[in-house]
């Protein structure tokens, strides 16, 4: 089988796997996951090349971290054959990114990763914190912690585009390595698309999360609370449907989408069962060897380009 393609992530010097593992299903967000069936979740991703894994406290209310920690040992593969991201500043009781929560923060989350330092600390969602204490306080705090060996770079993640150019803009260039955005890197939202060369310019690395727009893109559909508008919604799924009758997969199809744009360095799917680390790893596999079926994404794109870039309001999602 064809090896996972590996990215640059900005100037980090760190290569990602062009699929990332989003772990928060292993907090049980999406229906209870058993300890054995997350460490072979978590090999099957390790031995068909996966080698980022991102989590937050806030994921089942740390149990994602807890569980990422014992996969990860079980494994037993050397530390620097992966890449680990967590967040700080979002927590089952709130947020807060204040820095002395943040270097708290830390060191909760080594000792439920059972890890010495993570790769990439993230503030997580600054949209629902005080932006100027983001640049003036948080960001100096992971800088330490950077400094101490606890983290080795430093990253924001967010829902709308304008809280990343609010900080980028305020901050000395080589202070933020990484943006994490989701949602903005879909068949139905490219948003992330304009901001590719802005981001560049300040030295960047760019991961793109849900792209399968929080279910949307699914033949099953959204969840009950999922924000969008029903006519996003109703799009999407005649979208499916046509995938169906088609004989695709719209889910595939999706993220072979978001793997198109290599400018990207790694896009999160959460997984939480073997078959969906075979399927995610297949459809990146495949769009390398053999491509995507451009016939049917051009029918899909026709069916979603009246809600193109249609967004919701954030503090309705899960992230």
């Amino acid at each position: 089988m064809a090896k996972l393609e590996l990215r640059e992530l900005g100037n980090t010097g760190l290569k990602l796997s062009s699929v990332g593992f989003g772990a928060s299903p292993l907090g049980n967000v999406f229906g209870n996951v058993s300890e054995k069936d997350a460490i072979d979740t978590v090999r099957e991703a390790l031995n068909l090349g996966i080698n980022f894994f991102d989590t937050s406290p806030y994921y089942g209310d740390t149990l994602s971290e807890t569980m990422l920690g014992k996969c990860l040992e079980a494994v037993g593969i050397p530390r620097d054959q992966f890449i680990v991201s967590t967040k700080c500043g979002r927590y089952g009781s709130g947020f807060d990114f204040s820095a002395e929560r943040v270097t708290k923060s830390i060191d909760e989350s080594l000792s439920r990763l059972k890890l010495d330092y993570v790769d990439i600390l993230q503030c997580h969602d600054i949209e629902f914190g005080d932006l100027d204490q983001i640049v003036n306080e948080t960001i100096p705090a992971l800088q330490k912690l950077k400094k101490e060996g606890k983290i080795r770079f430093i990253g924001i993640t967010g829902l709308p585009m304008e809280v990343f150019s609010y900080v980028l803009d305020r901050v000395p260039i080589g202070s933020v390595d990484v943006v994490l955005s989701y949602c903005h890197y879909s068949i139905n939202d490219t948003a992330l698309e304009d901001m590719l060369p802005y981001f560049k310019s300040k030295g960047v690395g760019v991961i793109s999360a849900s792209p399968l727009a929080m279910g949307l893109l699914t033949e099953r559909g959204p969840p009950e609370w999922h924000p969008a508008s029903p006519e996003l919604k109703s799009a999407c799924k005649a979208a499916a449907a046509h995938c169906k009758e088609k004989g695709e997969n719209i889910s595939k199809l999706s993220l072979q989408f978001s793997l198109s744009n290599k400018e990207i360095s790694s896009v999160l799917v959460g997984m939480n069962s073997v078959q969906q680390v075979v399927e995610n790893v297949g459809a990146a596999v495949e769009l390398t060897t053999v491509g995507k079926d451009e016939d049917i994404l051009l029918e899909v794109e026709t069916i979603l380009q009246p809600v193109k870039n249609q967004s919701w309001p954030s503090g309705t999602q899960k992230s």
